[in-house]
């Protein structure tokens, strides 16, 4: 598994964002059964002024936000909570799935606001913008039951809690 990190912010490289990001990704591709060798994801580590210029660019929406994602493929299910199309495989390399961007304040303030260590936040967005690289939304309901199922089936297996438990 390739992760390329672009670290914008210095805050996430104390973190260790790469190393989550790796960790993230390559437990979503292991859970779904893709060999992680075969995949690479661009990692974008940026502030709430960037991620708000690039939800403004891409969503019409000119705030920040925690996380984007932009996959390469169309890979959604046509029938609402059923599994998306799996990626295809590149013969010449490692098949590009797509680019994640997240941003340090937004998610530092929603992780003091759920008490939670902001890594395994961090975790959980980075589980999250991986899945939707795949394919997986939550825009219907079947939909996001599947994608939250997963994820904390992924994050238990990360020893993060269940993120959606109140």
């Amino acid at each position: 598994m390739t992760v390329d990190c672009i670290i914008e912010d210095q805050r996430w490289e104390v973190l260790g964002v790469d190393a989550l990001g790796l960790r993230a990704a390559e437990a979503v591709l292991d859970r779904l059964g893709l060999d992680p060798g075969m995949y690479e994801i661009s990692l974008l580590a940026c502030s709430d002024a960037r991620i708000a210029d690039l939800n403004a660019d891409f969503r019409g929406k000119p705030q920040p936000t925690n996380v984007l994602s932009w996959p390469s493929d169309e890979r959604g299910a046509e029938t609402a909570g059923e599994m998306p199309h799996p990626p295809e495989i590149d013969p010449h390399g490692p098949t590009e799935l797509g680019d994640i961007a997240i941003a340090y304040d937004t998610c530092a303030t929603e992780a003091q606001a759920a008490d939670k260590p902001l890594a395994d936040h961090t975790l959980h967005l980075l589980v999250h913008g991986t899945l939707h690289l795949l394919g997986f939304d939550h825009e219907r309901d079947a939909d996001a039951t599947l994608m939250e199922g997963l994820e904390v089936e992924i994050l238990g297996k990360l020893g993060v809690s269940d993120p959606y438990s109140v």
